[in-house]
Order: C-alpha cells, then structure tokens, then sequence
C-alpha cells in the first residue's frame, strides 16, 4: 500500500497540470487573504463570464497547437463572424441557434482558407495566419468603415440563464450563455480529443507527421479539420462576446491571440505538437483568468497585466521545452 501511495505521488509530479493546479491554489488562498473581494460570489461569477471567451477560442487553440499547426488569425476571423452574424440580427431577428450557425459558418470558411494556404504553400502556419490576420482584418474595416453596431433585439439582450438563484448578498446569479457555452465546447472538444479515432489522428500527426502520412492518415484532411475547428471556436465565442458587450466593435477582440496562445502553453500543450492535455489547457485558463483579475482588484495598471502575458508565455515555453529534452534524454 505504502509503495503504492509513493507511486501515485510521484507519477502525480510528473504532471505539468498537477504544478498549475498547486500554483492556482497557492495564488487563490494569497488573494482571499489579501483582498476582500475576490473570494465573493459575485466576483468568481465575473471572473468565470469574462474567461469564457478566452476559453473557448483556447479549446480550439489547443487542437490546432495538438496537430503540430499554429493559428494566429482567428481574433480577424472572430471579428468578421461577429460582424457578419451581428448584421445579420439587425436586420432579420432570428434567435441564438442562427447567431451561431452564421458566425461557425464563417469561422470554419476562413479557417478552412488557412488550411489550404498552409497546406499547399509549404510555408510555416504562423507566418501564413500573421499574414491572414492582417487580411482579414484589413478587409474588415474596409468593408464596415469602422462602425460599431448596436442595438440588438431583446432576445440577445437578454441572453439564456438556468438555475437561477438570489445568494445572501442580494443579487441573483445562475448559469448563463457565457457558461452554458463554454461548458458545451470543452466538453465537446474533451470527447473529441479523447474519445475519437479523430482526436487520436490529430496527436498522432501532431507527434510525427510523416509517420502519421505512412499509415494511411490523410494530413490534408485534418489540416483542413483543425484550422476549420479553430476558424467554429472563434465564431462561436464572437457571439458569447457579442452577448456580453451588447455591441460589436470591428476591433474589439484583436490582440487576443496572445492571452489565448498564453494560456494554451501555460497549459503544458507543446509548441511542436503531439503532446498536451485539454486539463491544462483550462488551468492555463484559470491561472489567467485569476491572475488578471488578482492584479485588477489590487488596482495594478492594466500595461502590467500585458508585461506579466509576455513573461508567463517566456516561462510556459521554456519549462515545456524543457520537460521535453528531459524526457527525450532519458528515452534515448
């Protein structure tokens, strides 16, 4: 029993999630004790809406990331799938399952654009999506002139809410779109990437292309999958950040590719594909998540919360390679 125990103890700190999980715990217990705010319902409610765009577009990071891929356009292809479902709401109604539909619709478009690009040009994914980032964007503001949309019918005002409850402090709370959404997409991509041949093709590529393409597997199919999964993940939380704004800002959610390819790394998912846990991608996204929000009830200027993204992403990449010459070390 006592070799067992040893056994779980150290095969559990082999685990980059296990380390996330304690540095969580220890920063959770500094800021309960160091503001009053944080550990209030109404602050982890806050904290938990504002992180579910980050963690959905994270989820389809991570697969792309898993595939040996890099995407980092999708903040464009979000806000052309934003833009286009918002308009599209304005002027026809319709309800959550359209606005959905159109911007995936739209996300997986442009992702499947990139795929092919990657794919066929032969030429690294990050300086593809930079470019196409730049694209879309462009193409963007030159078709909306900037402006802003608003307005937007009661029934997206409003949004979808379950198990509503009013707590002790007099305000009621319960799970919302925000939520829900994100409750579905990790599921989703938990099973997807677990439970699937699918998933198990996207690790096997991502850890040896061309031993994947020997045994049969199609790498032009699952390019054109991963980057068209990021392209639905994007739209997706376009229409969750829509929801919670109430209000569509061609430029409102560029810039985010760097918080969301922090936490995807921070979350142990190599740089160089194959190996990665959607477990650590969520603590990535929760070490995030509570970080920012320690930093903003302690009223740090928010050019900080950027140094200390830059610094985690340095940490994150290096500790990760690290681990991974260690193990190929002792593999040889």
């Amino acid at each position: 029993m006592l070799e067992l125990s040893k056994g779980s103890i150290s095969s559990l700190l082999k685990h980059h999630e296990f380390y996330l999980a304690l540095l969580i715990t220890l920063l959770v217990l500094g800021l309960s004790i160091g503001t009053e705010d944080f550990m209030t319902l109404g602050n982890i409610f806050d904290m938990t809406v504002s992180s579910a765009i980050l963690g959905i577009m994270a989820c389809g990071l991570f697969v792309v990331l898993i595939a040996g891929g890099i995407d980092i356009s999708f903040p464009a292809t979000a806000a052309i799938g934003q833009y286009l479902m918002a308009s599209f709401v304005l002027a026809n109604g319709g309800n959550f399952a359209i606005a959905f539909g159109i911007a995936a619709l739209v996300g997986i478009t442009l992702g499947l654009v990139n795929a092919i690009l990657v794919y066929k040009l032969k030429v690294p994914a990050i300086i593809i999506t930079i470019a196409m980032l730049n694209v879309y964007f462009g193409l963007l503001i030159y078709f909306s002139n900037g402006e802003w949309l608003y307005g937007f019918p009661d029934w997206f005002m409003d949004g979808v809410e379950v198990f509503r409850f009013t707590a002790t402090d007099g305000y009621d709370y319960g799970l919302n779109l925000p939520m829900i959404t994100l409750l579905v997409v990790v599921v989703f991509t938990s099973l997807l990437m677990n439970k699937t041949r699918l998933g198990r093709q996207i690790y096997a590529m991502g850890g040896n292309a061309d031993a994947a393409h020997r045994i049969g597997m199609n790498p032009f199919g699952l390019n054109l999958f991963v980057y068209g999964y990021m392209g639905a993940m994007a739209g997706i939380a376009a229409v969750v950040q829509t929801q919670i704004t109430q209000s569509v800002a061609p430029n409102s959610l560029m810039g985010f590719e760097l918080t969301v390819l922090a936490a995807v790394v921070l979350g142990g998912t190599s740089m160089s594909g194959g190996k990665g846990t959607l477990l650590g991608v969520m603590l990535g996204v929760a070490l995030l998540a509570v970080l920012k929000n320690g930093l903003t009830l302690m009223g740090v200027p928010s050019y900080w919360h950027t140094v200390l993204t830059g610094l985690i992403i340095l940490i994150s990449i290096s500790m990760t390679a690290l681990n991974e010459k260690q193990q190929a070390k002792q593999e040889a």
